[in-house]
């Protein structure tokens, strides 16, 4: 099973420990890809801090971030599990989860990143501020610069099992699966019953609890219909179906929740 995240814009700060070293981070063969757009990036927060801001989105009460993005190459790293740390991460909680869940939670969740391309949650980087939807001036939106390197890469990390996209369609940009690929991955709605709506942070909050639930279960489903059963098994609801035959669509599963908390 390979589960697909979004970042989060909140990070925690960089560690103390040795700065970031690009050839450790798992997916090699984005490598190139990546020291394109930490280079750019540097850069930029080096030089006119209100363009920076501007190309990077951020209002005046962020300004700080801008230092993050200009100390990139000598702030201390720590894992990503630990830097992120928005709605989806709280209730992700991998600090508290049990040896034999981390583990599963190491092999199995990638997250998406304007910056990095993906990670794994135990890849070590430094805080950072730079989304999937930024538009750099020399290599342009972040979304085009990574698909052609995720498209060679990404195939054989997902294996011959289930992918389980919770990414936002931001950084589903950088790689939509194709092919045999597309038909055993599914993407998630979390929906408030009553209503039938998303609620933001909601949605995010609940992915967080379905992926915890996986890992600390030990459910490896192998396709998006066991999936269905694993999640029915640990309590969900869940309403969806398999895309016709020949589409390359993957599953688009509902998760209905009554309480929004």
């Amino acid at each position: 099973m390979l589960v697909l995240l979004p970042p989060s814009e909140g990070k925690a700060a960089s560690g103390r420990g040795a700065p970031l070293k690009l050839e450790s981070l798992s997916l090699p063969g984005l490598t190139g890809a990546r020291e394109a757009v930490l280079r750019e990036l540097v850069e930029l927060c080096v030089g006119d801090e209100d363009k920076a801001r501007e190309v990077l989105g951020l209002s005046e009460g962020l300004r700080g971030e801008v230092a993050k993005n200009v100390d990139l190459l000598t702030a201390g790293a720590r894992p990503a599990g630990q830097v992120y740390t928005g709605v989806l991460y709280d209730a992700l909680d991998l600090a508290s989860l049990d040896a034999a869940a981390k583990r599963r939670a190491a092999r199995s969740l990638l997250v998406f990143s304007g910056l990095w391309g993906a990670v794994r949650v135990t890849d070590r980087i430094p805080s950072y501020r730079c989304s999937m939807g930024v538009k750099l001036p020399g290599l342009g939106a972040l979304g085009a610069h990574w698909r052609a390197p995720m498209a060679a890469v990404l195939p054989e990390v997902a294996g011959e099992g289930l992918v389980l996209d919770l990414r936002s369609s931001a950084y589903g940009s950088a790689w939509k699966p194709k092919g045999e690929v597309a038909g055993r991955t599914a993407t998630v709605r979390v929906l408030h019953a009553p209503t039938r709506k998303v609620v933001s942070h909601f949605n995010k909050a609940t992915k967080g609890r379905i992926v915890r639930s996986l890992v600390s279960a030990g459910v490896a489903p192998s396709g998006p219909g066991e999936l269905v059963e694993a999640l029915r098994d640990l309590g969900y609801v869940v309403e969806g179906e398999a895309p016709p035959r020949g589409t390359g669509a993957a599953w688009a599963l509902d998760v209905l929740v009554d309480e929004i908390h």
